[in-house]
């Protein structure tokens, strides 16, 4: 790196440092946005409500990293039958930030440095001015297929960017980035196989994190006994254990332990900084670490099964939003509280499990004693173009779980076969409206009278009262009816308007008249669910 070099020999190399410049958004208890740097975070992690930085899947990214550091630190509890009091512990998380600021000056936390770039391959500092391209490939919103920029950012965009906002995307690359080809030339760099970017070990699954009132009891929440060693954090490609090489693609290396898992390095990252220290204006990106997940590193992943009868994680959808599978998340804390001969603490669910049902407000309305959200995160990619971020929040309550699993359950249930009456019914109006239709227009006829898109856009904000009710207590049943008349209503509603631009001629009244009695009749027919069919008969 030329300029690198050049400012070397002056005495004056860019010099960044985390862990003592601001570079996280939060949002304090006092709801006030600031930013702070790592050892601020760790220290005052129990006045902080959240991070607050840009996406989901940044937020994400910054809150492993935190793990990361907890991990290395030993900060975390020391046992199953601990975990539930130390979640309450507050200032529990203050050695993590002491350790940051007590690390030996050989273990170097500069995100320039020429030998050991923080979170960086320094092995492609020789190609870096020759082969880098501008920051829009270093940010996962603004970059396509690695060649391509959906957000209109060229390859060779010359915006720099913040090196606080440089630092929070190579953390969400590592995590979340697609796969794909990159564009780094193999032949002229490290090696044939650096073009080929693996999937981010969070980017083909969602990711379900314990929200609590305050980061500090979220970490909390998330920090899991450790039964052997902890492994150690992941500072940069050229310090610590062995890495792969880039002749041939390895087999996945064993995870070390948590803190190892939390910051590994999922890409071979380089940034260039620009002459002032304060942007970066180029970057060189290619593959990474490959690592050898078992059951053991999917801590907090819910399992659904797909049409074919197996199961896997549940992952990110674009026609299917997260809300509609929330029920798998109470499922796994419900199984976990009814089985017999103890509780190993083993997943995020069996820990939740680990606190009393008594915790949980009797009286109908009030609050609960203890209440978590459970948040789940994930990106929706094609191939290897990510297509948007996917988050959904969903509360839970020690000792509620069985009935916010019903809740959950019936809710998407009863969403579901109201879509389908919404299906059938545009079916019925095109019989009508189209009696003698070209075999290549039905699917775009049909589409004019499907309200579905409304529905499900419409539904996630009734199904989150129904699980805000439940959570505070009231009665599950009520709820469901309460739901279902709300849902029912809303999606005649939505039909109703796909069937407006119909003429207003014989023709076009059948057409209407068709599809709103196939709607009400499918409502009404004894498959429906029972809610459903009390609402409409």
């Amino acid at each position: 790196m030329a300029e690198l070099s050049a400012l070397r020999d002056r005495g004056v190399r860019p010099r960044w440092d985390p862990r003592e410049s601001p570079c996280i958004p939060v949002l304090t208890l006092e709801d006030r946005l600031v930013d702070m740097s790592l050892v601020e975070l760790l220290h005052d992690a129990d006045d902080v409500r959240s991070v607050e930085s840009g996406t989901p899947g940044e937020k994400v990214a910054v809150i492993e990293f935190l793990l990361a550091i907890c991990y290395a630190s030993g900060t975390y509890p020391r046992s199953v039958a601990q975990w539930p009091a130390w979640v309450d512990q507050k200032d529990t998380l203050r050695p993590a930030a002491e350790w940051l600021t007590q690390r030996p000056e050989d273990e170097i936390w500069d995100l320039f440095h020429p030998m050991e770039p923080l979170g960086q391959n320094a092995l492609l500092a020789p190609f870096l001015d020759e082969h880098g391209t501008g920051l829009a490939q270093l940010v996962i919103e603004q970059v396509g297929d690695y060649n391509q920029f959906f957000d209109h950012h060229h390859l060779e965009h010359p915006t720099p960017l913040p090196v606080a906002q440089a630092f929070r995307a190579m953390l969400t690359q590592h995590v979340y980035g697609p796969a794909g080809r990159a564009r780094i030339s193999g032949k002229e760099t490290l090696g044939a196989t650096i073009t080929n970017l693996a999937a981010g070990r969070l980017g083909t699954r969602i990711r379900v994190i314990a929200l609590g009132a305050s980061l500090g009891e979220t970490l909390r929440l998330n920090l899991a006994p450790v039964p052997g060693p902890p492994g150690e954090l992941n500072r940069s490609w050229t310090a610590g254990q062995e890495r792969r090489g880039f002749n041939a693609k390895p087999s996945g290396r064993p995870v070390a332990g948590p803190a190892d898992l939390h910051s590994y390095l999922g890409r071979s990252i380089l940034l260039r900084p620009t002459r002032a220290g304060d942007h970066v204006d180029r970057v060189l990106l290619g593959a990474g670490e490959l690592l050898a997940l078992t059951d053991e590193h999917l801590q907090d992943a819910v399992y659904v099964k797909k049409a074919d009868g197996t199961s896997k994680p549940l992952w990110a959808s674009a026609s299917r939003a997260v809300w509609r599978e929330a029920h798998a998340l109470y499922a796994a804390v419900a199984e976990a509280r009814s089985e017999a001969g103890g509780n190993d603490g083993g997943t995020l669910y069996r820990r939740l499990a680990l606190f009393p049902a008594e915790d949980v407000a009797p009286e109908p309305g009030q609050q609960p004693a203890r209440l978590i959200d459970l948040w789940t995160v994930g990106l929706v990619a094609k191939q290897t173009t990510a297509i948007k971020w996917v988050d959904g929040t969903f509360p839970f309550a020690p000792g509620l779980e069985a009935k916010l699993y019903l809740a959950s359950y019936r809710g998407s249930d009863i969403a579901e076969f109201v879509a389908a009456a919404l299906s059938k019914a545009a079916y019925a109006a095109w019989t009508v409206a189209y009696p003698n239709p070209k075999p290549t227009d039905k699917s775009a006829q049909i589409a004019r009278f499907d309200a579905r898109e409304h529905h499900w856009a419409a539904t996630q904000e009734s199904f989150d009262l129904l699980m805000e009710e439940t959570t505070l207590g009231e009665d599950v049943h009520a709820c469901l009816h309460e739901y279902a008349a709300s849902v029912a209503t809303a999606a005649r509603r939505f039909l109703t308007e796909r069937l407006d631009p119909l003429p207003r001629n014989s023709q076009g009244a059948k057409a209407r008249a068709a599809a709103l009695r196939r709607f009400d009749d499918e409502l009404a027919t004894a498959k429906a669910p029972a809610e459903l069919w009390r609402e409409t008969s």
